[in-house]
């Protein structure tokens, strides 16, 4: 019998709180979309532009605006660092060069190459050459400049082709924008998922996400094999440099050596003919070894060369 008590008790309770208005209030939520003119594309619209767009550029020569923040919640806290200017020179295959000047006095606060497998860093300040490997992460966290790969630079300015031996796939999407008063807001995008064959099996290489309203990549996302995020790249203020549409600026974060680059275009060439000894740089006298591809931290660090 005390069951079925229980029972009414509840039959009671359920009929009754929904008049009270006691415990429950209910609100309309809006969502707020974007009411932008948007484009159209198809899927291989999509894979047209970002293999024509490879094709088209061969070489790049800039001269930048560099800011640069280190830090997140690993860290604790973030770091930014004061704007500086800075060349980039890039051409394919995997050719990178980046230099980085000091403020006001402009001497060299960093110089950086790569082939595209290994790279070596000069930084003036320190009296230091670091070289080493781009497949290789260190995560020092007392030397970020360290934790810098070339190969991440040149992936986010050039965007690859999609391979034939690569599977691409749209998803309808949305990403939150800014409207005309400054208002967030959702938006419809395009997000192309390419996915890629290695050694564990098919994985989620990289996402191309396209605005609606311009049908221009606005943020690349690229994963490693495991599935993390290793680079998040944003495209912004696409201009026309030799007739080809290209970003103006370029914001690329590493979530997981927590660092983010920013580069502004001051100047922008394409496809000018580059030299082989503008990728090289020379190991200045004097200067600290840091081997960055050796386990060991005592042998990374040579003396002093003579």
């Amino acid at each position: 019998m005390s069951h079925f008590l229980r029972y009414r008790a509840v039959l009671v309770l359920l009929a009754v709180v929904p008049l009270t208005g006691c415990l429950f209030h209910s609100h309309k939520v809006e969502r707020q979309v974007s009411t932008a003119p948007l484009k159209s594309a198809t899927q291989q619209e999509l894979i047209n532009y970002v293999n024509t767009q490879a094709e088209k550029i061969h070489s790049m020569q800039a001269t930048v605006d560099i800011d640069t923040s280190v830090g997140g919640q690993e860290r604790g806290k973030v770091t930014d660092y004061k704007q500086i200017r800075g060349y980039v020179l890039a051409r394919k295959p995997a050719m990178l060069r980046m230099i980085g000047l000091m403020p006001i006095v402009r001497n060299r606060a960093f110089d950086m190459v790569s082939d595209g497998q290994r790279f070596e860093l000069w930084i003036p300040p320190k009296n230091k050459f670091v070289v080493g490997r781009n497949d290789i992460q260190t995560h020092n966290t007392q030397q970020p400049m360290e934790n810098i790969r070339p190969q991440a630079i040149y992936d986010a300015l050039l965007l690859r082709a999609v391979g034939g031996d690569e599977i691409a796939v749209v998803e309808n999407g949305y990403e939150t924008v800014l409207d005309a008063k400054r208002h967030r807001v959702e938006q419809p995008d395009y997000e192309l998922n390419i996915i890629d064959k290695g050694q564990p099996g098919w994985f989620l290489s990289r996402k191309i996400i396209f605005s609606r309203t311009d049908l221009f990549p606005h943020r690349q996302l690229i994963y490693n094999q495991n599935g993390d995020l290793v680079t998040d790249v944003t495209y912004e203020n696409y201009k026309d440099y030799s007739a080809i549409p290209f970003p103006s600026e370029i914001s690329i974060y590493r979530p997981q050596e927590e660092y983010d680059i920013t580069l502004t275009m001051v100047k922008l060439q394409l496809n000018e003919p580059l030299k082989d000894d503008q990728f090289v740089l020379q190991q200045p006298p004097g200067a600290e070894v840091v081997h960055l591809d050796q386990v060991n931290p005592d042998q990374a660090r040579n003396s002093r060369q003579p």
